[in-house]
């Protein structure tokens, strides 16, 4: 059963009618509207976890885990307009090394274009990227270790996000983020690294730019580029076009430049009934959209892109509903293709008001 705008009506489904009415009165009581079904959903979920015979260990991660989103949630809500770029890199960067320096100036450039920057709040680049935004600008994504202070002292508490687990705090970078720049660093950084181009390269993560940075006399990121082109390309493990996932540079303006300019005609996307919907900063001409589907052709699994109009369930969700849109049939084999071709996006625009 579903309701008017099309979203089903949510049941406990306990096995216990009574149960699931109880359920239903509490979520009542709490005076829930928006987004009932999944508040009921979940509700059930945890029901379903005590009555699971599930050990207090798997009930303490649960718990933790879903108490660690809520916090997360509520710290990033009143700035969910705003653009934020992910900062990795080592919490060992000493403030007299390049990587340092070319940090600090990584972030004051992005706050001067209006970007917010999120970093792991710790020590080394960390520092030095919210030193150059400004506490301001910034969020300190935490998490407790026992050789490493959670938070450096610059951030107001509102701005410091802490984490027992590094799968949420993993998760919550990966949510906020509209861009990222990874500086070099050990397993840390190369883990968050190697897991966005795994959520890029399989469409777990929507597009976005991704900036690996190589400090003044540093071939760190270069190194590791020959890597993947020497031992992973070659075996088939990855697709040429996977390596267009990344820009890798030692300069700062570059960087920033190919961040800004990602979304200069692209705003967001999201897929309804099978359709993937792009959401545009401005409209296209009739040229550029020729254009696109001649230069974009090997992205489609069928048709071609189209304007239309927002759909109902983004009607539903209130999501970006005035912007213009396009529509695709995706590819899905082809998902650093597409985050490649949203990089050139600037380009769309060239004529429009043709």
């Amino acid at each position: 059963m579903t309701t008017p705008t099309g979203r089903r009506i949510a049941r406990p489904r306990l096995g216990d009618p009574a149960l699931d009415q109880a359920v239903l009165d509490l979520v009542d009581a709490a005076a829930i509207e928006h987004d009932r079904d999944l508040v009921i959903e979940m509700v059930a979920s945890v029901l379903k976890l005590g009555r699971g015979g599930n050990n207090r260990g798997d009930m303490k991660l649960a718990s933790t885990a879903l108490r660690e989103l809520r916090t997360s949630f509520a710290s990033f809500n009143p700035y969910r307009d705003s653009r934020k770029c992910s900062v990795f890199g080592s919490a060992r960067t000493r403030p007299d090394e390049p990587a340092y320096v070319a940090a600090n100036l990584m972030g004051a450039a992005l706050a001067k274009r209006d970007w917010m920057v999120i970093t792991g709040g710790g020590p080394g680049i960390m520092t030095a990227a919210i030193e150059g935004a400004g506490p301001d600008a910034s969020f300190g994504v935490t998490i407790r270790l026992p050789f490493e202070s959670a938070g450096n002292g610059l951030l107001p508490p509102e701005r410091l996000v802490p984490f027992r687990y590094f799968f949420t705090r993993k998760l919550t970078f990966m949510k906020e983020s509209s861009a990222y720049v990874a500086f070099p660093g050990g397993f840390g950084t190369l883990d968050e690294t190697f897991e966005l181009l795994t959520l890029l390269q399989t469409g777990k993560e929507y597009p976005c730019p991704v900036v690996l940075f190589d400090p003044a006399g540093t071939r760190y990121w270069d190194a590791w580029r020959q890597t993947v082109e020497t031992q992973l390309l070659p075996a088939g493990l990855i697709s040429a076009e996977d390596l267009d996932l990344v820009l890798i540079t030692s300069d700062i303006d570059e960087a920033v430049d190919r961040i800004c300019a990602f979304y200069e005609v692209f705003h967001s996307m999201r897929y309804v009934d099978g359709q993937l919907v792009l959401r545009l900063v401005s409209d296209i001409s009739d040229t550029q959209l020729a254009r696109l589907n001649q230069d974009f052709a090997d992205l489609l699994a069928s048709g071609r892109i189209e304007r239309g109009a927002a759909t109902s369930a983004e009607i539903d969700d209130h999501d970006e509903v005035a912007r213009p849109r396009l529509f695709l049939d995706f590819d899905h084999r082809h998902h650093a293709g597409c985050t490649s071709s949203f990089a050139r996006s600037s380009s769309w625009a060239d004529h429009a008001g043709d």
